[in-house]
């Protein structure tokens, strides 16, 4: 077998075996096969694409490339969320303890965050002393004593992964359904959680722009889980603009901790309720998605869901005086006012815009390398849809560099005022199972 005619034959319009797809991409990681080869492979998929058959073997044999993580000593049903990212998207920190404090095992590994949207274990690092990194013996006893634990990955988990995603960043080749699907996928499935709920979000902030992209590879992902005998579901946001008012690292605790404490902004309460209610189901501790949401809001309002919090930041090391008074956790030097220049109703908030000045203000990362400030970020003062007079707060920037006026002219400008009032589209805009 030859890695040439492989890439010939898809190149062509043909579908790959089982065994055609394993030797290109066994031979990837091993370092037989060359990057400009595989490169080649991947611009073919981008355009010819792959059938669920050919998408089904590709994220099996990258699952089995490296070490598939053991779960089977936590008691019960172990249940895993992922989201495809977007602006504001702090949805574990509050959904994790929420789900736990109903009795299911939130068993989960999460990555950081690069570009315009912002990664879980870094938002958690924000708390002082949070340990993002334990050992195997370690995770299994905390999910089985408390019902939560997040992490980061193991290093040597789904490496063809890692050298696949690197190789498509450079090369032109991101943006492949069929590519994307296998990714995500592979991660989620190695973990060895028993259910998986994806969050496939669309809109300028997130990854898919369009809901019938969305939806696609949500379709996709649900067809992979299925196919490899994990229940695995999705359901489409909307993240055209940012999800609930907070964007940063310790900004979004904040946000997480009031909404634990009943105070959250209506969208991300209603994602968090209606992802909530699908895990229960899931983890058959509720029979339907109404007795689940009607638990979930239980426990926020009597606040066992709050007090699974302190208890998870806690077992991970974390400084619970900071969750107790978040007013503790790190501020920024420069608090600027972003005002409107009109009177009207605010149509639309350019939700890339947002994440990318949130980041050049210090709350995210360019390259990898790059050190995050954990104050800097964005609050928003006016949602869409919200009226708005001249001169009122849009938003609040939090920054500690001094050279901030560019990217606060950029702040301002992707707040789109109008005189009309514009139709508020629901948060959850579909549920596939």
């Amino acid at each position: 077998m030859r890695m040439v005619d492989i890439i010939v034959k898809k190149r062509d319009g043909f579908s790959l075996t089982k065994e055609e797809i394993n030797f290109a991409i066994n031979g990837y990681v091993s370092g037989e096969v060359p990057d400009y080869q595989m490169s080649a492979l991947a611009m073919a998929i981008v355009f010819k694409g792959m059938n669920n058959e050919e998408i089904v073997n590709l994220t099996s044999t990258m699952l089995h490339s490296g070490d598939i993580i053991d779960l089977s000593l936590i008691k019960g049903v172990k249940v895993d969320k992922h989201s495809t990212g977007g602006v504001g998207d702090k949805t574990s920190l509050v959904l994790g303890p929420l789900v736990a404090s109903c009795g299911a095992k939130l068993a989960k590994m999460s990555g950081r965050g690069l570009g315009h949207t912002g990664g879980t274990l870094d938002k958690l690092e924000s708390i002082p002393g949070f340990k993002v990194n334990l050992d195997s013996n370690q995770f299994v006893k905390q999910v089985n004593d408390i019902g939560i634990a997040i992490v980061g990955q193991t290093a040597n988990l789904v490496p063809a992964d890692k050298k696949m995603y690197a190789l498509r960043d450079v090369t032109g080749t991101v943006e492949s359904i069929p590519l994307i699907a296998s990714s995500i996928m592979s991660k989620k499935l190695a973990s060895g959680s028993d259910t998986i709920l994806l969050d496939v979000k669309f809109g300028s902030g997130a990854f898919m722009k369009n809901v019938n992209d969305a939806k696609k590879l949500a379709k996709t992902m649900v067809d992979i889980g299925k196919s490899l005998n994990k229940d695995t579901r999705a359901i489409i946001t909307d993240m055209t603009q940012p999800l609930g008012l907070a964007i940063g690292n310790a900004l979004e605790v904040k946000e997480a901790i009031n909404t634990l404490h009943g105070n959250g902004p209506k969208d991300f309460v209603e994602l968090c309720l209606s992802a909530g209610s699908i895990m229960l189901q899931q983890a058959k501790i509720c029979n339907n998605l109404d007795d689940g949401r009607k638990l979930l809001e239980e426990k926020l309002k009597n606040g066992e869901a709050f007090n699974k919090f302190v208890e998870f930041v806690k077992a991970q090391n974390g400084d619970i005086n900071y969750i107790l008074d978040p007013n503790k956790l790190q501020t920024a030097k420069h608090i600027i006012e972003v005002k409107s220049e009109n009177d009207g109703y605010v149509d639309e908030i350019n939700c890339l815009e947002i994440g990318e000045s949130a980041m050049r203000l210090g709350a995210g990362r360019k390259t990898i390398n790059d050190t995050i400030d954990m104050a800097a970020g964005i609050i928003l003062n006016k949602k869409v849809g919200d009226h708005v007079k001249k001169g009122e707060i849009l938003c609040y920037a939090h920054t500690n560099i001094d050279d901030f006026k560019d990217i606060i002219i950029d702040i301002h400008d992707s707040f789109k005022v109008l005189p009309e009032k514009v139709e508020l589209k629901p948060i959850v805009h579909d549920y596939i199972k």
